[in-house]
């Protein structure tokens, strides 16, 4: 099967680079995800690198012949009746599995939007993984993962600054749909300035 991935994306022109992460245990973002495309370029990595992380969906997927596979395509199921309540989902996922690696798309969407969601970032300090940074750019026709991940502060404000200085260049299938780096504007904090 790699074999079959780097002759293809050779023969599309991208490169693939990076190397699998040494980690046990880690949460893998990626981005920039604008166009349903990126799943497909996604594969490539995932299967030229090794890479075996996990997905979230939501519960009532996981049923039948669907659920079967999307099970052997790395999704875990959630209940995502409270966003909170996804987020302790998936912290007692890393505690019950030692080999527990999960994969998100921090813009959450596929369409423009002026932030990313936090869940990631709260899941990685919650269970005290790095972060890796998953990425293409369209520009140079490369999809990699970064090598350095980022251990989570807990100062979000300061570890979204890196992702945002990572991210900076790269550029998505569809750009003007590339959702800004930053965390949502606290709506209090706006009333109050």
């Amino acid at each position: 099967m790699k074999f079959f991935f780097r002759v293809l994306a050779k023969l599309i022109g991208w490169k693939v680079l990076g190397e699998k992460p040494k980690d046990d245990q880690y949460v893998v973002i990626f981005a920039p995800h604008t166009s349903n495309w990126d799943v497909v370029l996604l594969l490539f990595l995932r299967t030229l690198l090794d890479l075996k992380p996990r997905f979230i969906g939501k519960h009532t997927l996981f049923k039948g012949p669907v659920g079967w596979f999307l099970t052997a395509l790395g999704g875990s199921p959630v209940n995502r009746s409270s966003p909170k309540d996804i987020v302790d989902q998936i912290i007692q996922k890393f505690n019950d599995d030692p080999q527990f690696k999960l994969a998100i798309a921090p813009e959450g969407t596929r369409s423009k939007k002026d932030h990313w969601k936090t869940g990631f970032y709260r899941i990685a300090v919650a269970a005290n993984v790095p972060i890796y940074l998953v990425y293409l750019d369209v520009k140079t026709r490369t999809m990699g993962l970064e090598k350095e991940p980022i251990m989570p502060s807990g100062d979000i404000e300061k570890d979204f600054e890196l992702l945002r200085e990572f991210y900076a260049d790269k550029q998505g299938v569809i750009p003007e749909c590339t959702s800004d780096v930053r965390v949502k504007k606290d709506t209090k904090s706006e009333k109050t300035n």
